[in-house]
């Protein structure tokens, strides 16, 4: 697999030579696009729709809303933003992330996640990355935790477990 940032940000991880993941925020032209993807029912109650993420973005301009694509296609959503006002020094988020329903269960949530922390990572030059989850939505809370992120014991506004990942930047 071969990971690459549409705006200069190299992602570098070959595995699977013949995939090719992208990172690109929303625009006009791909907003229709957008707000086609779906999560199953069942995860409904965990995030929001494209629709409202996309209002909370034009609300909020601290917010980026992105498509997640691999080979060309768009296969997923995220939203991150950097809040300055939040802790001491601020706040990286990814406060939205979901696989569409036509392509979860095929592994996708790791390589997807693996190149947004690899991306806020270089655009923010933090090392640490919050988000927020519900405890009982299992499947994103083991994915998390593969991945370093840890609850620190706060709630967001929703009453969701916060949880953040710091890299040992040297």
């Amino acid at each position: 697999m071969r990971l690459t940032q549409v705006n200069g940000y190299g992602l570098k991880r070959r595995k699977e030579p013949n995939m090719n993941i992208e990172i690109k925020e929303v625009t006009k032209e791909t907003a229709n696009s957008i707000l086609q993807l779906q999560v199953s029912t069942k995860q409904k109650a965990y995030i929001e729709s494209t629709r409202q993420c996309l209002t909370d973005a034009l609300e909020c301009s601290h917010y980026k809303p992105a498509g997640l694509y691999k080979d060309g296609i768009l296969i997923g959503f995220a939203m991150y933003g950097y809040f300055p006002r939040e802790g001491i020094g601020g706040r990286v988020w990814l406060d939205r992330f979901f696989i569409d329903e036509k392509y979860q269960g095929h592994s996708l949530g790791s390589v997807l996640l693996e190149a947004l922390i690899r991306h806020l990572t270089a655009l923010y030059h933090c090392n640490k990355i919050f988000l927020s989850v519900y405890e009982e939505n299992q499947h994103a809370l083991y994915l998390f935790q593969k991945f370093g992120f840890v609850f620190n014991g706060e709630l967001d506004i929703n009453n969701e477990k916060v949880m953040v990942r710091e890299s040992h930047l040297h």
